[in-house]
């Protein structure tokens, strides 16, 4: 088998109508995965992905789902039993980030940081980890931040909460590997997206003069990774990691 072959498996990418997911879906359809594609909201934007990749000869489907809220989770799970199968590779991409001094951060903005970047990744972990385990295969990928790592000033909701998925990740690890289950992070740098986008300008270019690769990077520069860690041979010994494709920001 080609080493980053995904022919016979299944992906469910949250988050994968945009941004970084948007990539991770389009990469992972080209190397042969079905795809289940969840958003929020983005209705229009999902069919229009799926319609692409469909017409291309990949099996996609899309469903609507709010991580944060765990009935919703759950019947993102039911779908995907009844809709996709064997869900073989999760990619928790849905995620949320804002530029609030700590001064100012209201406890509502810290709740909602939390609610969407962790307890999302863990409510929607939740609703396949145990059926991985009972297959003794599965790939888990979760979506964190350099910034988990470096931090930064009127952002420490969104710090603290990729932080916690670094640390989700290197826990649930130790429980998924002796069952043929691999749970790794991605912590990309700044990245051309509409989260980035919603930055002011002082911001961005605050960011822009840290980057020793002196460019924001791209999305199809961060699918690559995901790529990496969800295949069956080329991600087999990636255990607990977090991968940090970033232009230099971090050095880890």
């Amino acid at each position: 088998m080609e080493s980053f072959s995904l022919e016979g498996r299944t992906a469910l990418v949250t988050g994968g109508n945009s941004g970084i997911g948007r990539a991770i879906v389009r990469l992972f359809a080209a190397h042969g995965a079905s795809i289940g594609i969840s958003h929020i909201g983005d209705a229009a934007g999902a069919q229009t992905l799926a319609d692409e990749l469909g017409a291309n000869g990949t099996r996609v489907a899309t469903t609507e789902c709010d991580v944060t809220d765990a009935a919703s989770v759950a019947r993102l799970g039911a779908w995907g039993r009844e809709r996709l199968g064997a869900v073989d590779i999760l990619v928790n991409a849905a995620g949320i980030s804002g530029e609030t001094s700590f001064v100012d951060l209201s406890i509502d903005e810290w709740d909602r940081m939390m609610a969407v970047n962790l307890r999302g990744t863990f409510l929607v972990t939740k609703q396949f980890f145990a059926d991985m385990i009972a297959r003794k295969y599965g790939r888990v990928i979760n979506i964190a931040s350099q910034l988990a790592y470096k931090g930064t000033h009127d952002m420490a909701h969104y710090c603290a909460s990729k932080a916690g998925v670094v640390g989700f990740t290197r826990a649930l690890s130790y429980e998924g590997a002796p069952h043929g289950v691999t749970v790794n992070a991605i912590a990309p740098g700044p990245v051309e997206t509409a989260m980035l986008a919603s930055f002011t300008d002082a911001w961005r270019a605050m960011k822009f003069s840290q980057l020793p690769a002196g460019r924001f990077g791209e999305s199809d520069e961060i699918a690559p990774t995901a790529l990496l860690l969800a295949s069956e041979t080329g991600g087999a010994y990636f255990i607990g990691q977090t991968l940090s494709p970033n232009g230099g920001d971090v050095m880890l």
